[in-house]
């Protein structure tokens, strides 16, 4: 009889806590909704400040901007942690042409990608080689790419529906392409941008040369995805066809950079961090509203509605904006170095970094146990049609703090077009829905708020009831 009266009053608690959940929660969607503050934040990022290469005038604007908005929040802290990063510059704009025979030319659209070598004064002409990926390098040798431009030409695989999938599935093409396809001779590489749609808008992106010497390092460029069809459709008519390509990039010596970071102390548990947030750097093509401008203004807006909910956290909540996730990782890196000199106990860490739209749920880095204890939460996103848990991977820049007891998740919005914007020069503020980024910003904060009031679980097992 005791154990069902104890097992009563825990099912009417827990009904109770429920219900208070969902009214605050419902109180965080309906701020956010009619008061939110990320998309004036994000006007003023990308269209104010533009793109925020790592290095840059504009990612220094970026780190000052922030800072003085997280300030003007009444926060119980707020600071800048100093980083190194790298500093590329793009220089001049690119250009290339495919020649079919002396003085026919067809103009097509390229970048360099990031890290990239410039061509040689002039540029660079020769003979191309096209390859569906760095496998097929090995097959064909050096015989039949020395002296050659490698085009690497595979495609995102579109019946996948899960587009992250899609990128990894062809994006080593793009990263470690000129590195491999220089040990064969190759001149130069173009690659296929990494995009699901036919358009004229080329990808840029990290590229790396691992350690292969100075000396023997070539220039990397993409090229649209219409343009890749083209020069693959003329290839085949034409395999002694020219293309030429010329760009004026630089690699320059690091510069110091900063995370931004704001904090709210926690009322029982200080030493116990959660951390959101998302990369303040972006690359120079577009102005990085979705990538990650996006994922910026609605961590940022996470400790906001906090604040304006009347949410005391028990923990002590952290926004961390990282600097330099597009190339190198220094900010993420030295984030999780800092804290673990300092001995700090983080707790759960949540990334956006996946896009400005609608928000489908969250995927979660954990243990099954704490897992199984999360999807209790999933009927409280229901209503918002946002009850999509699932484990997997969660952020590049919260990843270096895994470890222990640690809980990472990533927001996961829709990313059937995400990448039509990836990384190019329409990755710009009217792309992105204002109540999409609000939703998002909501969903970010109601997910802190469960994991800050419950910590890793919610009620015991009703199993251990029984015992």
């Amino acid at each position: 009889m005791k154990h069902i009266i104890a097992l009563v009053v825990v099912l009417f608690s827990f009904q109770i806590q429920a219900q208070e959940d969902a009214e605050v929660i419902k109180n965080i969607y309906t701020t956010s909704l009619t008061n939110g503050k990320s998309y004036e934040w994000l006007d003023y990022l990308s269209n104010q400040i533009g793109g925020r290469l790592s290095g840059s005038l504009n990612a220094e604007r970026a780190v000052e901007y922030t800072k003085e908005e997280l300030e003007q929040l009444g926060l119980d802290k707020v600071w800048l942690q100093p980083v190194m990063v790298p500093r590329w510059v793009r220089g001049a704009p690119e250009f290339a042409y495919v020649e079919t025979s002396p003085g026919i030319t067809t103009n097509v659209n390229i970048c360099a990608l990031g890290g990239s070598i410039a061509t040689p004064n002039g540029g660079l002409k020769a003979e191309v080689v096209e390859v569906k990926g760095i496998d097929e390098l090995k097959e064909l040798g050096s015989e039949k790419i020395k002296g050659k431009i490698v085009f690497f030409n595979r495609p995102m695989q579109a019946d996948l529906i899960n587009t992250f999938q899609a990128y990894g599935g062809c994006v080593d093409q793009r990263y470690s392409g000129a590195k491999e396809a220089a040990k064969y001779g190759a001149l130069g590489v173009i690659v296929r941008s990494v995009n699901l749609r036919l358009d004229d808008f080329p990808h840029t992106g990290a590229m790396s040369y691992g350690d292969l010497p100075n000396d023997q390092r070539i220039p990397s460029a993409a090229i649209s995805t219409n343009d890749a069809e083209i020069l693959s459709s003329m290839l085949a008519l034409n395999s002694k066809l020219k293309f030429y390509f010329s760009q004026h990039c630089k690699q320059l010596k690091d510069v110091q950079s900063y995370n931004v970071i704001g904090e709210i102390r926690g009322s029982e548990f200080p030493d116990e961090y959660i951390v959101v947030g998302g990369h303040l750097d972006s690359w120079d093509l577009g102005d990085g509203s979705h990538d990650d401008g996006a994922g910026v203004v609605q961590s940022m807006d996470v400790l906001r509605l906090l604040k304006e909910s009347g949410i005391h956290p028990k923990r002590s909540i952290r926004v961390v904006l990282f600097m330099n996730e597009e190339n190198g990782m220094r900010g993420g890196k030295k984030y999780a170095e800092v804290a673990k000199a300092n001995g700090e106990h983080h707790v759960f860490a949540l990334e956006s970094d996946s896009g400005g739209f609608t928000p489908r749920g969250f995927s979660f880095d954990c243990s099954d146990a704490v897992f199984n204890k999360v999807q209790q939460w999933q009927a409280l996103f229901k209503p918002y049609l946002i009850h999509y848990f699932e484990k997997g991977g969660s952020g590049a820049d919260i990843g270096p703090l895994k470890g222990g007891d640690m809980v990472l998740a990533g927001l996961h919005p829709d990313s059937q077009r995400y990448f039509d914007h990836h990384h190019a020069s329409n990755d710009t503020f009217e792309h992105v829905n204002k109540r999409e980024l609000e939703l998002g910003a909501a969903t970010m904060t109601a997910l802190v708020y469960l994991f800050d009031k419950y910590g890793t679980g919610t009620i015991s097992d009703i199993s251990e009831l029984n015992d």
